[in-house]
């Protein structure tokens, strides 16, 4: 049984412009003069402020849905809305993104790093600069605005890349296994990182990750899906209290989570 955890902080929920919509969905793609459907009938409704996670099974199509939600990729039919209007095209306003691979220039310093994309929009020099410190202070990175890439840890590049991925203030927040190269213990801590400036923020998250355990940990909800061509078979509502603590994943309630997340993707990799 978990036991009750203090009451969260109120957060401060973004307002309709945080809200997801994907409507039938489906995506096909050609190689060596194949076509392959990769997406079936895909529909979600995600509501404002909400954390969702999404999980399936290997090359089932969850990274190529989340570049179509944030515009990058173009679906083969069906409509994706961020905020009430069609995400046909990166809209960093609407949407921040960070991928898996921090990607930053090692040329430029953390806060160069993330004043980049606000100076490809021309903002002036002290707003971006101001705007940069802000968000890299939030991600607990402050004190290292001055330091290159190679100064830094893996956790600590992904910081700097959650950083840029906000400094626009989007209301949307997607990212694509942002920890995935990282060792298990920055891993669980960077997700306690994510969760601080969720709960301070108030953004929508979505979020992809082969792990069943950070699924669990993080989510309001988790969107499993199927083998090729991906289709959604299960939404799970975690009930787990907030604040989220380590003691949850030993609790029987976490491990039931995790097995009825598993016992799909087991069965959808043995057909």
């Amino acid at each position: 049984m978990v036991e009750a955890a203090a009451k969260p902080p109120l957060r401060v929920v973004a307002s309709l412009s945080g809200a997801v919509e994907v409507k039938d969905l489906d995506h096909t793609y050609s190689a060596a003069g194949r076509v392959t459907q990769a997406l079936a009938d895909i529909r979600i409704s995600i509501k404002p402020g909400r954390f969702v996670v999404v999980v399936g099974p290997s090359g089932c199509g969850k990274s190529s849905l989340l570049m179509m939600m944030t515009g990058l990729v173009t679906p083969t039919s069906g409509t994706i809305l961020c905020g009430g209007k069609p995400m046909t095209e990166p809209d960093p306003d609407r949407v921040g993104v960070v991928f898996q691979e921090a990607s930053l220039y090692p040329w430029l310093t953390a806060q160069d790093n993330v004043e980049f994309p606000l100076s490809l929009r021309g903002v002036a020099k002290s707003e971006r600069a101001a705007r940069a410190r802000e968000k890299l202070a939030l991600v607990g990175l402050k004190g290292f605005e001055d330091r290159y890439p190679h100064e830094l840890s893996g956790g600590m590049k992904q910081r700097v890349s959650i950083a840029r991925g906000l400094v626009q203030n989007p209301p949307i927040l997607m990212l694509d296994e942002p920890f995935a190269a990282l060792d298990e213990q920055t891993r669980i801590s960077m997700g306690d990182e994510l969760l601080r400036i969720w709960q301070e923020t108030g953004k929508t998250v979505v979020f992809v990750t082969h792990s069943l355990t950070e699924a669990a940990y993080l989510a309001d909800e988790i969107i499993v899906m199927s083998a090729r061509p991906g289709r959604i078979i299960d939404r799970i509502e975690v009930d787990l209290p907030r604040p989220r603590t380590y003691a949850m994943m030993a609790t029987p309630r976490f491990a039931e989570l995790r097995e009825r997340i598993w016992s799909q993707i087991k069965t959808q990799a043995s057909e």
